[in-house]
């Protein structure tokens, strides 16, 4: 077992990305993650994305979304519309060091489980929220997803392809970008609660993330160019504003994206090319300068670049200290032999998956290695077993509990 948060034990009473994906984090290093679910119909990811497939090829009930997101965790069922199964909540929670949930802001107050309940049963609690736009403001009470961040934070308007090319236009990240920024964030700050609990007032605290409020803060250094200058950031596309030639280009295979970043690098890059005379060109000798004059620079880069393949110029340019790569799918990013070292792609034992392959934690600890102990549990799997161990109740009273649908 991974004894790095041995002792941790959180209560994980979110849904969909951000929130899950926090309880994920802290079941790799440890924690005693109890996810809590609506009967019969789960968490909503358990009907979003892909079925997964067994051994024998056939789909089974198991979705990929569900599965990115709650390795590690043991799930039970509770209806919270039901008083009994508030009263469950709180009795765990009162056993719990975390709380982790991202209802709508107020929703869990009307079943007597918001922070300030909470805090009256547990007060080492660290209870942490996490919502669309927080906990305060006008548009608290609002729904959003995902995409709704990436626009209103700005992500959207600085990331597509430029004005005049073809396809331009704002475009979205291909991912839930938001939702996992929002997730880091809160683990961080997560335990960072829980070191200011256990070594300087003993209680724990509330914790706000609004996945607008991350978005806009994981764009720092791009709004600081604004505070800076007063620009709007434009599109453009593969490119940088700020350094050049940092951008991808067409070879005769492929696209390959180079990243030079300062001149020493920009004159290396020019003689492994064959155009050495670029670095000596008054419009190109430092970064400032390539990047006022990109239309110029690119149009003599791409034309060298485009004759030869993409295995060619990595070659090429990788003996010379360049940073340069292919734009790969899935297939060649997986099988890169230095994330096959790294063991990004890991498979563990599902009950009804069988051999499940999954992203591994990129986290690497000298000491406490992670070690991935279970698989994403099927819907309420564990919730007998929970309710024994963490709470005491015996069969008796687990059979009435279930008798009244309370799970």
């Amino acid at each position: 077992m991974n004894q790095l948060m041995s002792r941790l034990r959180v209560l994980d009473m979110s849904r969909v990305f951000s929130g899950p994906w926090v309880g994920q984090m802290f079941a790799d290093f440890g924690a005693d993650v109890i996810k809590v679910e609506r009967p019969v119909h789960g968490d909503d990811t358990r009907h979003q994305g892909f079925r997964m497939r067994d051994a024998a090829g056939e789909a089974t009930t198991e979705t990929s979304s569900f599965v990115a997101m709650n390795r590690g965790k043991r799930s039970i069922t509770i209806d919270l519309a039901q008083p009994a199964g508030q009263d469950l909540v709180r009795k765990l929670a009162a056993k719990c060091d975390v709380l982790i949930e991202n209802f709508k802001a107020g929703d869990l107050d009307r079943y007597g489980l918001g922070y300030k309940a909470m805090r009256e049963i547990n007060p080492r609690l660290v209870y942490c929220s996490i919502s669309g736009f927080g906990q305060t403001g006008p548009y608290s009470s609002r729904p959003g997803y995902d995409p709704i961040f990436q626009s209103m934070s700005g992500l959207m308007a600085m990331t597509g392809a430029p004005d005049g090319e073809p396809g331009a236009g704002p475009q979205k990240v291909g991912y839930a970008v938001s939702d996992l920024t929002a997730g880091f964030y809160a683990t961080a700050a997560t335990l960072a609660a829980l070191h200011h609990r256990d070594t300087v007032s003993g209680v724990g605290q509330h914790i706000d993330i609004a996945l607008l409020d991350a978005q806009i803060g994981a764009i720092s250094h791009m709004a600081q160019n604004w505070f800076a200058s007063g620009r709007q950031p434009p599109r453009l596309g593969t490119s940088s504003e700020i350094t050049c030639p940092y951008q991808a280009f067409s070879c005769s295979d492929g696209d390959l994206m180079v990243a030079v970043g300062n001149d020493g690098q920009f004159r290396k890059f020019a003689a492994a090319i064959g155009r050495p005379e670029l670095a000596t060109d008054e419009r190109f000798l430092t970064n400032p300068q390539r990047a006022a004059h990109r239309g110029e620079l690119i149009p003599l880069i791409a034309a060298q670049l485009a004759p030869r393949t993409v295995r060619h110029w990595i070659d090429v340019l990788e003996a010379s200290g360049i940073p340069c790569g292919p734009i790969n799918d899935f297939a060649q990013a997986f099988s890169n032999p230095q994330v096959v070292h790294r063991e990004m792609r890991r498979v563990i034992a599902h009950s009804a998956i069988g051999e499940m392959a999954f992203v591994a934690n990129p986290v690497k600890f000298s000491e406490t290695p992670i070690q991935y102990r279970r698989a994403p549990p099927l819907l309420g799997e564990h919730t007998d077993e929970i309710l024994g161990e963490v709470l005491g109740l015996d069969a008796c009273e687990i059979a009435a509990l279930r008798e009244t649908r309370t799970i």
